[in-house]
């Protein structure tokens, strides 16, 4: 496989980004790839924050991978900032290439950079293989998480 680039993602990417979002099951339900309007209008408010890392992996010009890193500056924890990797998508010919674990690496490295003492993310409890994934990785499911749909 060619050399992997992980950059930040823009507008031309956007396309690529959705359709990995919606390549499964659960993104099926959830993302709508005929209208791109509401992403395109998301990204450049991300983009606009300086705490906020959307990224996407580009091997030989096509874009093969894709997560948003948050930064979290917080009084718990003595201060401590902490991270948020949400978005993680690879796609389907990639997946099992070591692009995921890749993708992970940069994320936990680039929290390093920016003085967090915690890396933390959630799962969706029936993606049993991102759970083998994480846990590879040094993640532990130390936490039960709750979601309000608004």
């Amino acid at each position: 496989m060619g050399d992997l680039e992980i950059r930040a993602a823009d507008d031309d990417d956007v396309s690529a980004i959705v359709a990995m979002l919606a390549d499964d099951p659960l993104g099926a339900q959830r993302e709508s790839p005929d209208d791109l309007a509401p992403y395109l209008a998301a990204l450049e408010r991300l983009s606009a924050d300086p705490n906020q890392h959307v990224v996407v992996a580009v091997r030989e010009g096509r874009v093969v991978g894709t997560l948003q890193l948050t930064i979290i500056p917080g009084l718990s924890r003595r201060g401590a900032t902490r991270s948020i990797v949400e978005g993680v998508r690879i796609h389907a010919d990639e997946r099992g290439s070591g692009l995921g674990t890749q993708l992970i690496e940069w994320a936990i490295d680039e929290s390093r950079k920016e003085g967090c003492q915690l890396v933390q993310l959630t799962s969706d409890k029936t993606r049993a293989d991102a759970h083998r994934f994480y846990e590879r990785l040094g993640f532990t499911a130390s936490h039960t998480g709750f979601k309000l749909q608004l």
